[in-house]
């Protein structure tokens, strides 16, 4: 899954945890209404079996204590006591509109819903009669409900069908909303991608997103524009300072072995020589590690034995004229194994050599340098270390880090250093810098094995 479906999956499963939690919240809510409704009470307060408890017969008179008449007084409300043939026997601020008589019906009916205008409530005592408390219109509301079984079933399973159509019906439209802004999305995040790889294709200037891909347009086509001049700078640059160069070094050369000459002429003739051979490699470096960068220079891949590779570049080395204060090491982890590998001959005896005289250029003084070259645990490997002054833990920070090694080391050593990851990169393999006890500086580099078919 590439980072564009990843970011879209992301997205996806972010917009339903908001619909679920929306469903969530909304249902407490729901569900706390209902509560604070049902904990509310829904007797306006006054309870009519309180009242009735507060009414008793004495003799043959109803009366009612002080704490039923207070209960009254606070609500608002009128009450009135029917006895079994539906005559009132005691009344408390009856309205003089009702009548003081009623018959089963008009029981039957007031019970349900309203007293001509007046909401009443009932208490069936156990004595047989009947306690009615009312409140003054439009303060108490009063509805019956009544349907029969299947119909309600039926009510509930539409509402329950419904809800659940709308809920896969907004699912329906977020990811329609999401696949379209993923397809107009889509283009735009995989030219950002290629733009950073240095591959960067134009883009659709139509659609919703149109200004968005132009403004993207308009940043490839600067840097590289500016990735272009730069590489062309670098190889008009190199080009013109190699004839140059090659008179310099031709010249010192010939100063060097004139024996007419004083030896101190000599002797500066032979650094003229050994400089310019230096500013000759730090050109060579900046123009192979542009033609890498920029993906100018074809890789060469083939089967190719990494230990004899090895034995190339230290006898190179070694072939150049190495002093004597340095001494140069090379062995095999499996001595008469080859350790086989795809890649570029070329680049890889490249990448030795500046390992190599890395360490000779920043240990003036002199040190021992021991390259190792082998298979090991199914991939090839390869080892360059000194014991000379090595690097502090700040520039082997910066380095592992893949920064840029011109700006933690500067000049040869940087260049030298970001060619080799560079290589190492191309050939899919790793690098780490360490720091070797007790002092020195060591490299080490794996690469996958070759294949074979």
């Amino acid at each position: 899954m590439n980072p564009v479906q990843r970011f879209f999956q992301r997205y996806i499963f972010s917009t339903v945890g908001i619909l679920v939690l929306f469903l969530v919240v909304n249902l407490l809510l729901v569900l706390s209404v209902m509560i604070a409704g049902y904990m509310s009470g829904t007797d306006n307060g006054l309870s009519v079996r309180s009242v009735s408890s507060h009414v008793m017969e004495q003799g043959d008179v109803w009366t009612a204590d002080d704490t039923a008449l207070a209960l009254l007084r606070e609500h608002d409300a009128w009450a009135m006591l029917l006895d079994e043939s539906g005559t009132v026997v005691w009344e408390q601020s009856l309205p003089e509109e009702l009548p003081r008589s009623y018959t089963s019906a008009q029981v039957a009916s007031f019970s349900r819903w309203y007293l001509q205008d007046y909401p009443v409530k009932v208490w069936s005592r156990e004595d047989g009669a009947l306690m009615v408390v009312g409140f003054a219109p439009d303060t108490l509301v009063k509805y019956y409900f009544s349907m029969e079984k299947p119909s309600l079933m039926k009510f509930l399973v539409g509402g329950i069908a419904v809800f659940v159509f709308n809920l896969l019906l907004m699912i329906f439209l977020m990811l329609r909303n999401t696949r379209r802004v993923e397809k107009a999305m889509s283009p735009i995040l995989r030219g950002i991608q290629d733009l950073s790889r240095g591959n960067y294709q134009p883009l659709d200037e139509r659609g919703e997103l149109a200004e968005i891909s132009a403004g993207l347009n308009r940043a490839g086509d600067y840097l590289m524009q500016k990735d272009n001049t730069r590489a062309e700078w670098i190889r008009g640059v190199s080009h013109d300072i190699r004839t140059p160069l090659s008179m310099v070094l031709g010249y010192a050369s010939e100063l060097e072995d004139d024996d007419t000459l004083p030896t101190e002429a000599r002797q500066q003739a032979g650094m003229i020589r050994r400089q310019g051979e230096r500013l000759k490699s730090l050109v060579d470096d900046l123009n192979l590690t542009t033609k890498l960068e920029y993906a100018l220079q074809p890789i060469r891949r083939e089967a190719v034995d990494l230990a004899e590779i090895g034995r190339q570049a230290v006898s190179g080395v070694l072939n150049s004229g190495l002093p004597e204060r340095y001494e140069l090491e090379f062995s095999e982890k499996h001595p008469g194994r080859a350790a086989w590998m795809e890649g570029d001959a070329a680049l890889l005896r490249r990448m030795l050599d500046n390992l190599i005289r890395n360490s000779i250029v920043h240990n003036p003084k002199g040190c021992h340098i021991s390259v190792t070259v082998g298979a090991e645990d199914a991939r090839c490997a390869c080892k360059v270390e000194d014991d000379g002054v090595g690097m502090d833990a700040a520039q082997l920070e910066a380095l592992n880090r893949e920064t840029d090694v011109l700006s933690t080391q500067g000049g040869e050593h940087g260049l030298g250093l970001k060619l080799v990851r560079q290589i190492v990169k191309a050939h899919s393999g790793t690098v780490l810098f360490r720091q070797v006890s007790p002092h020195g500086l060591g490299i080490y580099i794996t690469f996958p094995p070759h294949k074979t078919s």
